[in-house]
């Protein structure tokens, strides 16, 4: 049975798609800033203190890592208002996705801090710097350089997941598809032209990321950024 394809349809909604394209941007850049600033965080607190805080800091990464990303979204937004706190669809994405990448961007940053030789360390110390000097020059950034490519990918993969906040009804790029598709029922033609929108996003997030590592860490960097794959980000983070 021959199909035909009729792309045109989906002209007369490109302001429905372009809408979803911003807000799916909007929502993973700001879930990567608020996620990584509060990865880098719990990571060092981890780092530093012991006992009752590494364990809570420890607790709290498995339950997100060992838990469905569309579960905790449901918690947040079908959950929170039970607690007398309600929030709206695109807010409540936003929360679910920090609170998802701040664990993973833990894990991932821990695991650069315990890459620090401790031999590193001693001589920080030997050299007379402060704690503060030696967590910046000698243990944070040193560890943020090594798993940079690993971090990126996690940010990458998040932008990805950020489809599933349209079970939220965050009107996303995926919401947006399945507005179109229930107007126009052409679903093959809808998807295909939201997957190709989905790999642009990826890939020039990628470069973006690619640049910001180029900036701060050196050529280096940035081409493992750009050669990492996003799949690979847990394979990084055990390695």
């Amino acid at each position: 049975m021959a199909y035909t394809f009729q792309f045109g349809a989906l002209a007369q909604y490109q302001h429905e798609l372009m809408s979803g394209i911003w807000l799916t941007i909007k929502l993973s850049v700001l879930s990567i800033l608020f996620g990584s600033l509060a990865g880098t965080l719990l990571a060092s607190v981890r780092s530093i203190n012991g006992g009752t805080v590494r364990f809570l800091v420890d607790a709290y990464v498995e339950i997100i890592r060992n838990t469905p990303f569309l579960i905790q979204l449901f918690i947040v937004y079908f959950g929170m208002p039970g607690l007398g706190i309600r929030v709206s669809a695109d807010t409540a994405a936003l929360i679910g996705m920090t609170i998802n990448l701040a664990a993973y961007s833990t894990e991932i940053i821990r695991a650069g801090i315990e890459a620090v030789h401790k031999s590193q360390i001693e001589a920080g110390e030997a050299l007379g710097f402060t704690r503060f000097q030696i967590y910046r020059h000698v243990i944070i950034v040193p560890a943020i350089t090594k798993v940079y490519p690993a971090l990126c990918s996690q940010f990458v993969l998040m932008m990805l997941a950020s489809s599933i906040c349209s079970a939220i009804s965050t009107h996303e790029l995926a919401a947006s598809a399945a507005f179109v598709e229930s107007q126009t029922y052409r679903s093959f033609e809808v998807y295909i032209v939201v997957t190709l929108i989905y790999l642009v996003l990826a890939l020039a997030l990628r470069a973006v990321l690619a640049l910001v590592g180029l900036w701060l860490f050196g050529r280096r960097v940035a081409r493992r950024t750009l050669a990492t794959k996003p799949v690979s980000a847990v394979s990084e983070v055990s390695a």
